[in-house]
């Protein structure tokens, strides 16, 4: 046993950690986990499969609230979402969501982001520059979420607003930003039970419809569960999708071969989702908590002990993946939507949006290069850029 207890500690709450730091690779070569001043991070590619998958953990981020001492409206919502659930209660919530997410529905949504793509490079492409997070990764991940609801496109500033404000609720300042919050999701909740009320007058087979449709033999979403559902799906959708389409971009700044290969053959659009999701993930790890002692591979872990599966370390585990960044190769699954019964209800969504936006992108923007400095989020919890000035040559 002692093999498993020599483990480095990582201090995941200090502001300049980063999982791109050569601290991370050197536990992870030390061992497949670490220390944290909240628990373990696990590290190492098999242990993360194992341990998503694992019956002795729950989601782990449902305290949140609790730990802040929050109460307001976000702290109740987020108590609800099924992001906290186990068990039946998680089960049935997913069985009902399930169909609003259905393949036949993103394939019918293809073509708008296609055309939305489009519309949003024109609008820079002349210049031959842009800030890309403000010009392409935030209106198109917002709008794209406005189609998936049945919002129109002049609420996509308001929405992407919003969106950033319930984002405080997850930052280290939650309590002193709660108000901000609860206001925040009041005007969600509105917009919500609008969209139901909407829908219910003019009937249609679309993501809102198939929510208030879905049921099964134990019944349906209750009014509530709609609205928290349609919520949840705003939030998720904008924030995670706007960093991640930003994350590619800089993927391919730095592998210009890549970008090229992909502009001239758009079908490895969604290779490079996944790669960009194995190497970049803006989801850099997913937090789970023991709901029962157990033992993992001779490491004794005591209930209440929170996990973190570091879904951006295992992604580039040497033991099953080579350096680099290769839109061509068959990789194994990656973590970047998660893993097990929690894993990301939306990623259907996530993936056939950033497949259209890369393919166009790289066909229409050659040759991408940063154009100054870049401000980043920082490198753990959810990352990305927050500015990308990015200048490029025009297809002639």
């Amino acid at each position: 046993m002692s093999h498993s207890v020599e483990a480095n500690t990582l201090e995941i709450a200090n502001p300049n950690f980063s999982m791109a730091s050569q601290e991370v690779v050197d536990a992870r070569s030390k061992n497949w986990f670490a220390h944290t001043e909240y628990g373990l991070a696990i590290l190492r590619y098999d242990a993360v499969k194992e341990l998503v998958m694992s019956p002795f953990l729950r989601q782990g981020s449902y305290k949140w609230p609790d730990h802040n001492n929050a109460h307001g409206e976000w702290a109740q919502w987020w108590k609800r979402i099924m992001l906290g659930k186990e068990g039946e209660d998680h089960r049935r919530l997913r069985r009902l969501g399930q169909p609003a997410f259905a393949p036949k529905l993103v394939s019918a949504l293809l073509p708008s982001f296609q055309e939305l793509a489009n519309e949003l490079i024109s609008n820079f492409e002349d210049r031959g520059k842009c800030e890309f997070m403000a010009e392409f990764a935030e209106p198109y991940a917002t709008r794209v979420i406005c189609k998936l609801v049945g919002l129109s496109d002049e609420n996509w500033r308001e929405l992407a607003n919003l969106a950033v404000e319930m984002g405080f609720a997850l930052g280290v300042n939650y309590k002193r930003d709660e108000a901000r919050v609860d206001a925040a999701i009041d005007t969600l909740m509105n917009l919500a039970r609008d969209l139901v009320a909407g829908r219910r007058e003019n009937p249609r087979d679309d993501f809102v419809g198939n929510l208030i449709s879905a049921t099964d033999s134990e019944g349906r979403l209750s009014e509530q569960e709609l609205y928290d559902m349609i919520v949840l799906s705003i939030f998720g959708g904008i924030d995670t999708t706007r960093n991640q389409i930003g994350l590619a971009m800089n993927c391919f700044l730095e592998n210009p071969d890549q970008w090229k290969l992909l502009g001239e053959n758009p079908d490895l659009g969604r290779a490079a989702v996944e790669e960009v999701m194995r190497t970049r993930p803006t989801t850099t790890w997913v937090t789970r908590e023991a709901s029962e002692d157990f033992e993992h591979r001779g490491l004794h872990i005591k209930k209440g002990t929170t996990v973190h599966l570091f879904a951006a370390s295992a992604g580039t585990d040497p033991e099953h993946f080579e350096p680099g960044f290769d839109i061509t190769k068959k990789r194994k699954p990656h973590f970047g939507f998660g893993g097990g019964k929690h894993h990301c209800i939306g990623s259907p969504i996530a993936r056939g949006d950033m497949t259209e936006a890369l393919k166009l992108l790289s066909q229409r923007l050659l040759n991408p290069r940063l154009n100054g400095t870049a401000d980043w989020l920082p490198n753990s919890g959810n990352t990305g850029p927050l500015t990308l000035p990015i200048k490029f040559d025009k297809v002639t």
